[in-house]
């Protein structure tokens, strides 16, 4: 039972893995930025290539 106690307080006390939490949280949180950043963009983009698709269309 002291064996277990101990293993115990070590796992509660252990903060190896912290750091690689939270870049992942901040990655996460970039990541989601960057996509809701980035969807209107590529909707205004679409928009330029159906522009410039039909004067070209036209033009021919």
């Amino acid at each position: 039972m002291k064996n277990f106690k101990m293993i115990a307080k070590n796992f509660v006390n252990d903060e190896s893995g912290q750091d690689l939490i939270e870049y992942a949280l901040v990655a996460a949180v970039v990541s989601l930025g960057a996509v809701a950043t980035l969807k209107p963009l590529a909707t205004e983009i679409g928009s330029v290539f159906t522009a410039v698709t039909a004067e070209l269309t036209s033009a021919v």
